[in-house]
């Protein structure tokens, strides 16, 4: 089975793609053709981020491209990367590095797609790998990008600490870690909320 290039949610959750380290520095391919991609750039943070805003401007997004950072976070296991709305902010697996100068263009388009996506549609949650997403990658040069990536990275697992259900429709949502902030069950709030945040579908602790 794949692993998860990235997961997306919307903007008060996390969207996840796997990555750090701010000064390994050496020249990267560029995938695609919207905007510059990191071609003669390091993989220095300051170059990664540079990228990324010049990336968002070229496609009209400057309130975006101005918020946008990036970051190597070695905390990242088996996601190449990940995507935080809320923070405006993209998190790089650092062993990204290990498998070639593509990899890291890439999986830095995907998850400013996760971004993209939530910031055009504002409010209402958008689906992780939906049409919205789909589009975003288009615009940013990647629209073959697949939902999931492929590289050989080490599966951790965790073990579950929580499940939360929804009162709505009992759906359950296993997790290892708690959930910290106000999550509702997105597919009762597409179905019956137009994809807004709908308190009566919030996701509730059974354990």
């Amino acid at each position: 089975m794949p692993l998860r290039r990235g997961q997306a949610a919307w903007a008060p959750q996390q969207l996840e793609f796997p990555f750090q380290s701010s000064t390994l520095n050496f020249p990267v391919a560029g995938v695609g053709d919207a905007g510059t991609a990191v071609t003669d750039r390091g993989y220095s943070v300051r170059d990664l981020q540079f990228t990324a805003r010049e990336l968002l401007q070229s496609i009209g997004a400057r309130e975006l491209a101005r918020a946008v950072r990036v970051e190597w976070n070695p905390r990242l296991q088996t996601a190449a990367g990940r995507a935080d709305y809320r923070e405006k902010l993209v998190s790089l697996n650092p062993r990204l590095r290990e498998h070639g100068a593509d990899e890291v263009d890439r999986t830095l388009r995907h998850e400013l797609a996760h971004l993209l996506a939530q910031f055009r549609v504002g409010r209402r949650r958008v689906e992780p790998h939906g049409p919205e997403w789909r589009e975003a990658c288009a615009d940013l040069g990647i629209a073959d990008e697949a939902r999931c990536h492929s590289l050989p990275f080490a599966a951790r697992r965790l073990p579950v600490r929580y499940v939360y259900f929804c009162p709505n429709c009992q759906r359950q949502f296993p997790r290892t870690r708690r959930i910290r902030r106000a999550v509702a069950c997105l597919a009762c709030c597409r179905k019956h909320s137009g994809g807004e945040f709908d308190p009566r579908f919030r996701l509730k602790l059974i354990r």
